[in-house]
């Protein structure tokens, strides 16, 4: 039986255009026994973001001063507006209220761009995972991802397995990290941008063209940020068109010239992303990956855990 939590929302990003989604997800939570709070941020709305800067920003500095933590911060959706409020996040009270706090904070997307804010400058890890529009609020609710979120959140131990095309074999040890990675190139050179020696980098996006993702991923490799790596595990890459003119170049090229140029194992095929069907990953735990003839398996452990 699935034990209540209490949900706080956020929007710190695009405006929810999709308002019927986002009370889906709310009624969603609330039938299964959880208590959500601080919904009114879904109808908040100034030109194309859900309020106002100072407002998106109070979304994430009101966290260090809730005198009674939630059990998740879930964001409504991304969109664009979280590099906005980078420089003006009180990092160092986050730090304060909510390091080894049994709490997650989920989301994907543009919300990158805060997660990886908050693990590079105070060590904060989070969840890339469902949001509420777009998740919680689908027409048709993926028990995948629902099950992978709840497991992910309430496990000390995160396990995903999966089927991987790739001819990479091996087994490596680092720090998990990533998310969209549209968002993640966005922050190179500044000081949002984790330094991360040995990763295992995660990464996924939507209506990029493989060519848009080789050219990210040589802004990566170019900078040194590849270099630092211990492998490369791709989620999925939706709502991309190849023509004719592509003649051949498609994903799977992008990736091998990915390995031949950087020397990383990329393990592609994993349910994270934009998808339906995603996993939930702890961004900053200690991780390993192995890979044995197309058989792939991730384990994060160090991530906050919801009490039981």
């Amino acid at each position: 039986m699935m034990i209540s939590r209490s949900v706080r929302l956020i929007s710190p990003s695009g405006y929810c255009h999709n308002q019927p989604a986002a009370l889906q997800g709310i009624a969603r939570l609330r039938a299964a026994g959880h208590q959500v709070e601080n919904d009114q941020v879904i109808t908040r709305r100034f030109q194309r973001f859900a309020g106002t800067d100072a407002e998106r920003l109070a979304d994430i500095n009101q966290l260090a001063s809730l005198t009674t933590l939630p059990d998740v911060v879930l964001a409504v959706r991304g969109g664009y507006g979280a590099s906005r409020l980078l420089a003006s996040i009180d990092y160092v009270a986050l730090q304060r209220r909510l390091l080894n706090q049994p709490l997650a904070l989920c989301g994907h997307s543009d919300f990158t761009a805060i997660q990886l804010a908050l693990l590079a400058q105070v060590g904060l890890i989070t969840f890339s995972a469902p949001m509420l529009a777009g998740n919680f609020g689908a027409a048709t609710l993926s028990e995948f991802t629902l099950h992978h979120f709840w497991q992910a959140l309430t496990s000390p131990t995160v396990e995903v397995n999966w089927q991987s095309e790739t001819p990479d074999q091996g087994e490596w040890q680092g720090t998990l990290w990533g998310g969209n990675l549209a968002m993640i190139c966005s922050l190179i050179g500044t000081p949002w941008m984790p330094q991360i020696e040995n990763g295992i980098l995660v990464i996924e996006d939507v209506n990029e063209h493989p060519f848009r993702i080789e050219r990210m991923l040589i802004q990566l490799e170019q900078s040194g940020i590849l270099a630092r790596q211990r492998a490369i595990v791709t989620g999925s890459f939706t709502s991309t068109a190849l023509s004719e003119y592509d003649n051949g170049f498609d994903f799977s090229t992008v990736w091998q010239r990915v390995r031949d140029t950087t020397g990383l194992p990329v393990i592609c095929g994993l349910d994270f992303g934009h998808a339906a069907d995603t996993v939930t990953l702890p961004l900053g735990a200690s991780a390993r990956l192995a890979v044995s003839q197309g058989n792939a398996h991730l384990q994060a452990t160090g991530h906050p855990v919801l009490r039981k």
